[in-house]
């Protein structure tokens, strides 16, 4: 038994003495795609359809191994006809993917942690939202944002009217103005940016739910039950500032509080993936420099 583990330490130490920093950039790559497209997964409910792609891919391996040839045959046509069916279930994520990387030079966007503008656009869209929001609040408009975070929103934003436009204060008063006709309804707001309005959200399940609270309360609840957003809304009736996340409402807030409650949940999770994105490619690419030097 020592002789093994010595032999596969010498073998694992020649493998690592026979790298080159061109592989260790590839690697660096491959992992930091194979990052991506697990975290673009884990945003949408696509995530449940790779676990069953996996679990087929799993059956056909077993299948093979113990010639199970009946089996076997299913499964093979089954994939054959998987890569037509995945590209139709993937489409919406693909589109996205190509679409972030065609946006900027080199297609470096769609990895993030290149650009701080969508940290700083989303900052800024918190600073016009509190604004709107204490103005609102005195006048006793009724309102309803919906933060997208890791879970994509998009079949909620076909409920409403598509946007992408900047979020201020004066365009959030402008649209729930009560005469306008997207105020009856919820605006996405995705990385800083409006991407949709007059949008219809899924009602709460919970029976517990205090007997005050409004359909827009309960929209938001509900929101907040089905994906990870971070819901605010304004009471029609009350002018109060609520928010919603995980299910779990927080009533009568000041616009300080809700200025630091959106920090806490939008920018700091933000600033961490942005921060550990790719630390291996940088620290490989900092040390071929300075093994260059």
């Amino acid at each position: 038994m020592p002789q093994i583990v010595q032999e596969v330490a010498l073998g694992a130490f020649d493998l690592v003495r026979g790298l080159r920093i061109n592989d260790l950039v590839d690697i660096a790559i491959l992992s930091l795609l194979i990052y991506k497209l697990l975290w673009l997964l884990r945003r949408s409910s696509s995530g449940r359809v790779m676990r069953g792609v996996l679990v087929l891919v799993l059956a056909m391996a077993l299948s093979s191994w113990f010639e199970l040839y009946a089996l076997s045959f299913l499964i093979n046509k089954a994939v054959e006809w998987g890569i037509v069916v995945l590209a139709v279930l993937f489409q919406p994520e693909i589109r996205r993917f190509l679409e972030r990387m065609g946006s900027s030079g080199l297609g470096l966007r769609a990895f993030g942690s290149f650009q701080d503008g969508s940290v700083s656009e989303l900052e800024r869209a918190i600073v016009q939202t509190v604004d709107a929001f204490t103005s609102m609040s005195k006048d006793r408009v009724g309102t309803l944002i919906v933060f997208e975070r890791h879970n994509l929103l998009d079949e909620v934003i076909k409920t409403g009217t598509p946007l992408d436009c900047s979020v201020s204060s004066e365009l959030l008063k402008n649209i729930f103005w009560n005469k306008a006709p997207l105020h009856d309804g919820a605006v996405v707001v995705r990385e800083g940016r409006i991407v949709g309005a007059g949008c219809m959200l899924p009602l709460s399940g919970n029976v517990n739910l205090s007997r005050d609270l409004g359909m827009r309360h309960r929209a938001g609840i509900g929101m907040s039950e089905h994906s990870d957003a971070v819901v605010v809304m304004v009471s029609e009736e009350t002018g109060s500032i609520s928010a919603a996340v995980g299910g779990m409402l927080k009533r009568h807030l000041t616009s300080e509080i809700l200025e630091r409650f959106l920090r806490r949940e939008l920018l700091a999770e933000t600033e961490t993936e942005k921060g550990n994105t790719i630390p291996l490619l940088s620290a490989i690419l900092n040390w071929g420099k300075k093994g260059g030097e």
